[in-house]
């Protein structure tokens, strides 16, 4: 898979060596001579250009890239590119950082962005993972699906502990896709019990999150 990173600083750079590693064809691309440089991360080809510019973007071979990556520490920009990448170049998947909360609602498919990974929200909610019991946190939103990622660690006053996950009737538009006990990750089957201390991890539509918060832990208020 061919991905170009806009942003090659530590982030574009991080994103970078991971891909790498699982044997993804890299370019990264960013206007600073010292960030662009060839070598700046082993085994990725890199491009100092200006990736808010459709002559750089060309260059790039965008319309060969099957994913781009708006990496950038300025939110103004990865919005430029996000845009440039789905609207002249027909890139397939185009996932943007955001950098700054109070943005993230321009993160969407009218500025060309499949996924939008805004590094704040994503940090608060490991935070209420590590911390909450029986209150669902939602860790990720996949935007082109209207979907979340949400967990929820059973508490010893769950009305489901101790059930099978077969004998549950979970909302519409929820899947049950992993529980984590203790250092093992469990791919659910009907016979499986659920205990106290399981993190359950569901992809659910934002609408049903109440109803799986009242299902699973403590009741919701209204």
């Amino acid at each position: 898979m061919r991905v170009a990173i806009a942003g090659a600083g530590k982030v574009g750079r991080a994103i970078a060596r991971e891909l790498i590693q699982n044997g993804h064809q890299i370019l990264l691309i960013d206007r600073d001579v010292a960030l662009a440089r060839p070598g700046v991360v082993q085994g990725a080809e890199t491009l100092m250009a200006d990736a808010c510019e459709v002559s750089a973007l060309e260059e790039a071979r965008l319309s060969e890239c099957n994913v781009v990556v708006a990496a950038t520490g300025d939110d103004k920009v990865n919005l430029v590119v996000a845009l440039l990448a789905k609207t002249e170049f027909g890139v397939p998947r185009v996932v943007a950082r955001v950098n700054h909360p109070k943005n993230e609602w321009m993160f969407n498919e009218s500025w060309g962005v499949d996924v939008a990974v805004s590094t704040p929200r994503m940090m608060s909610a490991l935070v209420e993972e590590a911390v909450s019991v029986g209150d669902l946190v939602r860790l990720f939103s996949f935007r082109q699906g209207d979907a979340d990622l949400v967990e929820i660690t059973l508490a010893s006053d769950s009305p489901v502990a101790g059930q099978r996950v077969g004998d549950q009737h979970w909302p519409e538009d929820t899947a049950l896709v992993a529980i984590v006990r203790g250092e093992r990750v469990i791919t659910p089957s009907a016979d499986d019990p659920l205990e106290v201390g399981d993190e359950l991890v569901f992809v659910a539509a934002p609408h049903q999150e109440n109803t799986l918060q009242n299902m699973l832990g403590h009741p919701t208020k209204e």
